[in-house]
Order: C-alpha cells, then sequence, then structure tokens
C-alpha cells in the first residue's frame, strides 16, 4: 500500500488517543468530531470525560497531558491501562512519543500502523478488522 491515511494534529486528543482510529470518529452515523472539538455531537461518554476540561491542562503550551503538573493523573492512568488490555495500545507511549520526537514524527507513526494493509482505510483502535474492507488484523 503506497498511501497512507494522513491524520490531522487536531485529531490528537490532549491524552495521546488518535481520535481519527476512534470507531466513534470512523462510525458513518452519529459521528464524532473529535476530542479538541466542541460539539453537542459527542457521545455521552467523551462529553463527561474530564481530560479535555482538565484546569491543568490550560496551563501547558502543548495541550497534551505530558505537560501537566499532575501527570500521569488517576484518569489517563485509567484509560492507559484499559487501551493497553483491550486495544494493545497506550495513551502514556502515545504521549512519550509526541514529548520527545514531536507531533510531525507522531502523526507519521500513526499513518503507518493504522492504514489498512489491503485498503489504505484508517484502522479503527477499537476493531481487530478493517471496518471498510473487513480484513482481520489479527
Amino acid at each position: 500500500m503506497s498511501t497512507l491515511v494522513k491524520f490531522d494534529k487536531i485529531l490528537i486528543a490532549p491524552c495521546g488517543m488518535n481520535c481519527g482510529t476512534c470507531i466513534a470518529y470512523l462510525r458513518e452515523k452519529n459521528r464524532c468530531p473529535g476530542c479538541r472539538i466542541y460539539s453537542a455531537d459527542k457521545a455521552i461518554s467523551i462529553q463527561r470525560c474530564i481530560i479535555p476540561k482538565c484546569v491543568h491542562l490550560v496551563k501547558t503550551t502543548s495541550k497534551f497531558c505530558y505537560e501537566c503538573e499532575k501527570y500521569p493523573c488517576k484518569r489517563l492512568k485509567q484509560l492507559d491501562k484499559r487501551y493497553r488490555t483491550k486495544y494493545k495500545t497506550s495513551f502514556i507511549e502515545n504521549l512519550l512519543m509526541i514529548k520527545e520526537k514531536g507531533i510531525k514524527n507522531f502523526l507519521s507513526f500513526e499513518s503507518e500502523r493504522r492504514t489498512c494493509p489491503n485498503c489504505g482505510s484508517a484502522l479503527s483502535v477499537h476493531r481487530s478488522f478493517c471496518i471498510a474492507c473487513k480484513i482481520n488484523l489479527n
């Protein structure tokens, strides 16, 4: 596959989640615009997330959790554990890469690992198959 999915910086949530790989963003119906976009269209669980509204996050220059005085906070640790266990991805590792290598390198890394090798669509972190072509990724 020569063409990789391109992700935008606005899709990288403060916690390190690539919203462009979230099933809520990728689905056709009731599509979530991403954690950094303020919209009433978001799922209730996403609207209730404390990370984008964190009083400490607004004090950071980068607007990423790695720069926060409370990093890693309890909520981030909980999310990281759940995503490592269920989806084989770590928000804390993502944030470390963003901090050390920059957002452009992280976006390139995400494009390589989150592009379907069969059809070139974006892969959801929440599925073990491509939602576009249904190829199994395990």
